[in-house]
């Protein structure tokens, strides 16, 4: 009995020294131990393969795919003195989560950036960048202008310049939402209640972030309506990129085709704010407007005896002119003579 229970001890340490630590009682699997790692947040979200519907939709926390509505998008974001190099950092952070939630692409949703202190510039206007990566590479060399915050003059800028269609807006015929988002953490110099009330009454929907020592009644003054709905506030630059997931609820509708529950049986198109169903070539769209059916062309029968008889008729016509044309030319005859006997007499 020693002696086979000293065998079976035996067996099992050749057993250990062979497989070490990773051997199994009943399903039972001993945890590694590896040796940490210090993850870093990325400056922003590793853009996503070219030409996959993952590149053309976002994801959300939930893990359902989204796509933003086409938009003319325009950021307006304030580089005064009073925004330090690291803040303005944030803020390009924020811009370039912001990109990445959204479906750019010509036909999709345009994005123009505004940079504006005493002075504005357009970075790029909406024509410029049709695809995320070019576009984000541009924010990342947006330099801060410094001195003075004329947020009344950068309004007027994105009306009049930004949102025209030489620069890249499209025509209200094909009625794409004119948004811009204004970042500013100063009292504005200029006034802007006159200028935003502009703006809005032409179409453009205004969301203004004010950070820090941001002036709320001017946020107001220059926001779309309801307020609750376009006004944000946050302490620090700091926390500034908690908006992106908040502007992406916004500016982003649930891509329904996406999702396969449109019901098509052969093609989901997707609209600003639900979809449609279409056939392949060949087939009808049914009246329940989802189910196809093969198109059936009617045949047009020719009826020879048909054609015979018109050709018939077409003769028959023909002939009774000519008799009639005869008629005529001798009565014709018969008055000239007439005529001419009376002119005797």
């Amino acid at each position: 009995m020693k002696a086979l229970f000293g065998g079976v001890l035996y067996c099992f340490s050749l057993l250990v020294q062979v497989h070490g630590t990773n051997f199994r009682f009943y399903g039972y699997e001993p945890q590694r131990i590896s040796p940490a790692i210090r993850y870093t947040r990325p400056v922003s979200r590793p853009e996503l393969p070219l030409g996959t519907q993952a590149a053309q939709n976002a994801i959300s926390a939930t893990g359902r795919q989204c796509k933003s509505r086409p938009l003319d998008l325009v950021l307006i974001i304030d580089s005064s003195r009073s925004v330090r190099p690291g803040e303005f950092e944030k803020v390009k952070i924020f811009i370039s989560d912001m990109i990445d939630t959204l479906d750019i692409g010509q036909y999709a949703t345009r994005v123009a950036v505004i940079n504006y202190a005493s002075t504005v510039n357009i970075e790029f206007h909406l024509k410029t960048y049709f695809n995320k990566v070019d576009m984000k590479q541009a924010v990342s060399r947006i330099e801060p202008l410094s001195t003075g915050t004329m947020s009344g003059l950068a309004i007027r800028t994105a009306m009049n310049e930004a949102y025209t269609e030489k620069a890249g807006a499209r025509p209200p015929s094909q009625n794409i939402s004119k948004v811009a988002v204004i970042v500013t953490d100063g009292r504005p110099q200029d006034k802007v209640q006159e200028v935003s009330a502009q703006a809005r009454a032409s179409g453009i929907e205004i969301y203004a972030i004010g950070v820090d020592r941001a002036d709320m009644q001017s946020l107001r003054l220059m926001a779309s309506t309801p307020l609750d709905e376009h006004v944000f506030y946050v302490e620090t630059y700091g926390v500034i990129e908690k908006f992106t997931s908040k502007f992406r609820k916004t500016l982003c509708g649930e891509d329904i085709c996406s999702l396969r529950t449109h019901g098509c049986e052969h093609i989901c198109v997707s609209t600003t704010d639900s979809y449609y169903c279409k056939c392949q070539d060949g087939y009808i769209l049914n009246e329940d407007k989802k189910t196809c059916s093969k198109e059936v062309k009617p045949v047009v029968v020719v009826d020879p005896c048909k054609c015979e008889s018109l050709v018939q008729f077409q003769r028959t016509v023909q002939s009774a002119i000519q008799s009639l044309a005869s008629r005529l030319e001798e009565m014709t005859k018969k008055v000239q003579q007439y005529e001419h006997r009376l002119r005797r007499f």
